[in-house]
């Protein structure tokens, strides 16, 4: 059976902008659905299921950001957010809001066909079987999920890719620019702080389930796994 081409669901208010993405992702094999404002985005969503969301951050009728926190309130689909608002970065990705990649304006259309194509690939190598659990934990990355002591735990995808790196070699102390290079695998520069916000949430909603702490910190180097 021939795999079908993903879709990409485009959420782009500037025409010409729009259109030349959808040229490109074409181009490249996918299929493409173009909707130019934040208004029933998220219906659109739960009802066709695409592979992918671009979605610009400044929208008319509702703002990328509503729109990211509807979807993430029912799906891990992967989000591409495009913006031209760099302030905005930590928060797009996702402290809170779990975006999977950014993309400045102006931008080059082959570079976003190359994110696409790095965060589906991404994805591909998540879908693998459970792995053995360390402490009570499970990861299965097929359904992007993880069970502590037989309870399931949300997580974003930042998260599960931290907890996925330090389970991966329990009692190792991994540097924060290493964790930084295996959670954003696209080379965004990201500051100590944020990594440090990510092990703090991720250390809270372990602490639930479990009866004692599990990442610690290495002063001036990183965290590992006990």
């Amino acid at each position: 059976m021939t795999t079908p081409e993903p879709t990409i669901l485009i959420v782009e208010d500037e025409p010409k902008i729009a259109a030349l993405l959808d040229d490109y992702l074409q181009s490249n094999g996918f299929r493409t659905h173009v909707i130019e404002t934040g208004l029933g985005v998220t219906e659109w969503i739960q009802a066709n299921t695409p592979d992918l969301v671009l979605l610009d951050l400044m929208l008319p009728g509702k703002d990328g950001l509503q729109i990211c926190r509807e979807v993430r309130a029912f799906s891990q689909l992967p989000i591409i957010m495009v913006t031209a608002r760099v302030d905005e970065i930590d928060r797009l990705l996702g402290l809170e809001l779990g975006a999977d990649d950014y993309i400045c304006k102006p931008f080059s259309p082959r570079e976003v066909v190359a994110r696409v194509k790095a965060v589906l690939r991404r994805l591909r190598r998540e879908a693998d079987p459970p792995k053995p659990g360390y402490q009570g934990i499970v990861l299965d990355e097929s359904a992007f999920r993880v069970v502590v002591n037989g309870t399931p735990l949300e997580l974003t995808r930042v998260e599960f890719r931290l907890l996925r790196t330090l389970l991966s070699q329990p009692g190792r102390v991994f540097a924060r620019g290493q964790l930084m290079d295996t959670v954003y695998t696209d080379g965004r520069v990201v500051s100590d702080r944020t990594m440090d916000s990510h092990v703090k949430n991720l250390r809270q909603k372990l602490a639930e389930h479990l009866p004692a702490e599990l990442i610690h910190s290495v002063y001036g180097v990183g965290y590992r796994l006990e």
